[in-house]
């Protein structure tokens, strides 16, 4: 049987979408499975994960989770105040709304991770925070000037944080860019991959879903471009697997929904 590990869903507004499309992909029973979620934004990037976007998944999340799991919003700027961008972009309101934390990937508590197949860095430092979390990429689809392409992969960079990956005189994360960024998150993602990924590409008409390489593959066919090259690193290099039974459920969803795909 030919499994699913990313379907696209065509998209008419995120009150309407976002929660049908989780629903019909069974989100609702994975997330039971889970005592800690942290929904992954993409502020850094050009093109920002609209809050509006982040509300649908975040309404969803708290409607259907366990009764003892905690949900986050985690992000790191990757210069300037993570603080700062939370507010000006409107998930500070939204966390005070609904009653979550909100958490800076800059300031969190750090575990050096060694020992891994790196091809930059000799170590990570790396967000203790989310080592024992089920994390959600969320991006907003759209060209980038780092990475070609803003998708759920890319969206993990502002993990890096910035008390270690700041240099002295600089505002961003320059010790990152030593070399071709690409390198720096193949580097991160060795420490550990999302778990998931839902990938707002409205303005390509969908709204996607699954593991996050599929979903990566598809959402740069869905934005006309070919095979960016952090995918192509990634794709040669032997990635951490994401256990998850997405699969089979993506496979199911397609199978009886035919606007899936």
């Amino acid at each position: 049987m030919v499994k699913a590990k990313g379907v696209a869903a065509k998209f008419t507004s995120y009150e309407s979408t976002v929660p049908r499309f989780l629903k019909l992909i069974k989100f609702d029973e994975e997330i039971k499975k889970h005592n800690k979620i942290v929904l992954k934004p993409s502020l850094n990037s050009t093109t920002k994960t609209p809050v509006a976007f982040m509300e649908q998944v975040l309404q969803f999340c708290l409607a259907n989770k366990d009764p003892n799991t905690q949900i986050f919003i985690a992000e790191g700027a990757d210069s300037g105040d993570t603080t700062e961008l939370f507010e000006a972009l409107g998930y500070k309101e939204l966390a005070e709304h609904y009653g979550i934390s909100l958490v800076d990937l800059n300031q969190t508590e750090v575990e050096s991770m060694e020992g891994k197949p790196f091809m930059k860095m000799e170590k990570v430092m790396y967000p203790k925070f989310l080592l024992d979390a089920y994390i959600v990429s969320l991006p907003k689809l759209a060209e980038d000037a780092e990475f070609e392409l803003s998708a759920s992969l890319p969206a993990m960079i502002g993990a890096f944080p910035g008390s270690h990956y700041r240099g002295f005189f600089s505002s961003s994360k320059n010790k990152i860019r030593k070399w071709d960024i690409k390198y720096s998150l193949h580097d991160l993602l060795q420490c550990k991959m999302p778990n998931f990924a839902l990938v707002d590409a409205s303005d390509y008409g969908h709204i996607i879903a699954g593991q996050p390489m599929e979903v990566d593959k598809q959402s740069a066919k869905i934005a006309g471009k070919s095979n960016p090259a952090y995918l192509r690193l990634l794709e040669e290099s032997s990635m951490p697997k994401v256990e998850s039974d997405e699969e089979k459920i993506l496979k199911e969803a397609m199978d009886s929904n035919p606007d899936l795909k």
